[in-house]
């Protein structure tokens, strides 16, 4: 499912690359929150928890591929 976002965006475009990844890093935040909420609550459902942090993950892992499609290649 990573591809789906990576897939949005083409790689000729940097603008709209780096406007979704302040759309990642928003969502990201917001999940972060969501994620103490829930860590703070004694009776939080420890399932809930482990996907949320698994979708966190899942979101840095994308914005990583998103800012390295903006640096440009070097030749070598």
């Amino acid at each position: 499912m990573p591809a789906v976002y990576a897939a949005r965006v083409e790689p000729q475009n940097p603008a709209q690359t780096a406007q979704r990844i302040a759309e990642l890093r928003q969502e990201h935040r917001q999940l972060d929150e969501a994620i103490a909420k829930l860590v703070s609550n004694i009776e939080a459902d420890e399932v809930a928890i482990k996907r949320l942090k698994k979708r966190k993950l899942w979101l840095k892992d994308c914005i990583s591929r998103l800012e390295s499609a903006l640096i440009p290649d070097e030749p070598a």
